[in-house]
């Protein structure tokens, strides 16, 4: 018989335990009836949160740690653990502790776990996907029990973003990899692998007892199979682990309840700016003029989408909505390509302006959108050829800059710091993350007021500009902002969505259990 790894919680202990899948299944199951059984559609791959930047760990972190601030409803950088964060001079900040905080093993949060989190990401002898967010870092200490000091290398406005990190005790080493002790609103209880995550309400949570006594995730690659689990109540609820369609034919079914809120995410084309073609800019405004957004969000994305002008979103506090749109125009598109000298060579006939390449992974959907994009440009006379790969292929191509265009997705999009980060030519492969191989001095200029400015104010002036310029530039073709789903069965209540779809909400969600 086959068996699996189990991580169990005893007192005092960390136990690795083997057990066959049948009993594993019933130890991990034995909850209550007011615990939530929340379906995701694979398992996290590192319970560390400086380590797993998975989206299952990250959910996971969520539930179990808290940051040291956080997040609110317009995207802006509020307490968390850290009660207050103080700005002395461009190069400190200062983060005052609430006192009290207590880790789920009962001891007191204090400056030495903050201190032993982020120095840990300054550890060259760490290795760590986050650590290049804290280039910027040049140390951290603690003032007294209570306060911690960071000190910049150089200015740097968008350094709060950096505090939105889960802090892990003082000293915990490898052993949150697998059995993880924060001070979150639920306790860690037992992982089975590819099977489920088991987790507790912690009485002891800084920021008030959830509202329901725990929450088992449990894993189910199989989307069909996870819309069943709603539908026989096997499982409560899911978030963002259907897909539009399933969504759809739920909704339609009716007998559960589909709860929207607008994302951040953002769908996209980009084009690989060396290209000689992509060195017009009315190459690149043609594209996105023959592109219809509005039909692949109706139709491809059941309306579970907005149409994306750029890589912040609406919901942000730095969006720019007065920047250049490009509205589905096949004609403009074919006037553009011929001042571009793009000329039709046979009026209605077969033969194209031009051709280039559309590269792509092999996910169903985005292969679908790859398709309709190039019936789209077809009707402009440009001719595409989608090559579609196993992500990691595809992936590995985006970043070593083997590609002509590409579609991807910007995931959790928070800061307007991520305009830098895609934009700035200082940001060009294998630094950054500007895979467009976008260059304009004028952005950079901008994008280094925005990074170095005193005030919101002041970043927003900046950022709305660089907005406005990019966006007629076009190194995007921008397609679509995600909206977040959630579908809960009808005796679930308190479910709220945030713009990133955050886990932590789950702890202010109740189920009505009949007596």
């Amino acid at each position: 018989m086959m068996q699996r790894w189990i991580v169990s919680l005893v007192p005092c202990a960390l136990c690795l335990a083997i057990v066959a899948p049948g009993c594993a299944r019933s130890q991990a199951s034995e909850t209550n009836a007011d615990v939530l059984s929340v379906v995701i559609r694979a398992s996290p791959k590192n319970l560390d949160p400086r380590l797993g930047t998975d989206e299952n760990s990250q959910r996971v972190a969520q539930l179990v740690f808290s940051q040291l601030m956080t997040i609110d409803t317009q995207l802006r950088i509020v307490p968390g653990l850290a009660a207050r964060l103080d700005n002395p001079d461009p190069l400190t900040y200062i983060a005052y502790l609430r006192h009290g905080v207590k880790f789920h093993d009962g001891h007191e949060l204090t400056a030495k776990d903050v201190v032993y989190t982020f120095g840990s990401l300054l550890d060259p002898d760490f290795v760590s996907p986050r650590k290049g967010a804290y280039r910027m870092l040049d140390s951290v200490k603690a003032l007294d029990d209570y306060t911690v000091e960071f000190k910049l290398k150089e200015p740097f406005g968008s350094f709060p973003v950096q505090l939105v990190m889960q802090v892990v005790p003082d000293g915990a080493g490898d052993s949150l990899r697998t059995f993880p002790i924060g001070t979150g609103p639920y306790r860690f209880v037992r992982y089975l692998v590819d099977e489920e995550v088991v987790l507790s309400a912690f009485e002891g949570y800084w920021d008030g007892l959830p509202q329901n006594a725990g929450i088992v995730l449990r894993i189910n690659p199989d989307e069909t199979m996870r819309g069943l689990e709603l539908r026989k109540g096997t499982a409560d609820l899911t978030i963002n682990d259907v897909s539009p369609d399933i969504a759809y034919e739920l909704q339609k079914r009716g007998g559960l309840n589909i709860i929207q809120g607008q994302g951040v995410d953002y769908a996209y084309i980009g084009l690989n700016m060396r290209d000689p073609i992509f060195a017009d800019k009315r190459v690149r405004q043609a594209i996105a003029y023959a592109i219809d957004r509005e039909a692949i969000v109706k139709y491809l994305r059941r309306g579970l989408a907005k149409p994306a002008v750029g890589v912040l979103s609406p919901v942000t506090w730095a969006f720019e909505p007065n920047v250049q749109n490009f509205n589905h125009d096949v004609e403009m598109a074919k006037r553009l390509l011929d001042e571009a000298g793009y000329k039709d060579p046979d009026g209605d006939g077969p033969r194209p302006r031009l051709r280039l390449s559309l590269k792509t992974s092999t996910d169903e959907f985005f292969r679908l959108q790859a398709t309709v994009i190039q019936q789209d440009l077809a009707k402009a006379g440009i001719a595409v050829d989608v090559r579609s790969y196993e992500f990691a292929t595809f992936y590995a191509d985006v970043l070593n800059g083997n590609v002509q265009m590409y579609q991807l997705q910007w995931v959790g999009v928070t800061d307007p710091d991520m305009l830098r980060r895609v934009y700035h030519s200082a940001q060009i492969p294998p630094v950054g993350f500007n895979r467009a191989y976008y260059k304009n001095p004028e952005a950079d200029r901008l994008i280094d007021l925005a990074t170095t400015a005193k005030t919101d104010d002041e970043r927003r002036k900046y950022y709305s500009d660089v907005q406005k310029l990019v966006a007629d530039d076009v190194p995007y073709i921008s397609l679509w902002y995600k909206t977040n789903v959630a579908v809960t069965r009808p005796d679930i209540s308190g479910m709220r969505l945030s713009a990133q779809a955050d886990f932590l909400s789950l702890k202010d969600v109740k189920k009505t259990v009949a007596r």
